[in-house]
């Protein structure tokens, strides 16, 4: 198992519509996250900032990430929720939300 922080930043005024968004988040959607192997999915909001905490249970996360961004009603997921963030500069090439590093844990 590996875990994953991430963060983003929500565009201004946006933060009810991505709360409404995600409180009737699309099943189609949340079963390919969990055929994807992730578990313990959350997102949290603060000042606009999201910050998304998930453990990572497969054994090939770049398939993994390939079989979602290929599913249909995920496309059609992020076609509604991306306009509402705003990734930040300082991401690496590729990223739409931004790898964080883990510096502690304790289970």
């Amino acid at each position: 198992m590996k875990r994953f922080g991430m963060v983003i930043r929500l565009k201004p005024g946006s933060a009810d519509a991505y709360r409404k968004y995600h409180a009737a988040a699309w099943p189609e959607v949340l079963d390919k996250i969990l055929e994807c192997n992730l578990r313990n999915y959350s997102i949290y909001l603060k000042d606009n900032l999201l910050f998304t905490y998930f453990e990572y249970h497969g054994s090939d996360l770049k398939a993994d990430w390939a079989k979602m961004a290929a599913h249909t009603k995920t496309q059609e997921w992020w076609a509604v929720i991306e306009p509402l963030q705003d990734p930040l500069e300082t991401r690496k090439s590729g990223e739409w939300w931004a790898d964080m590093e883990e510096v502690f844990h304790l289970d």
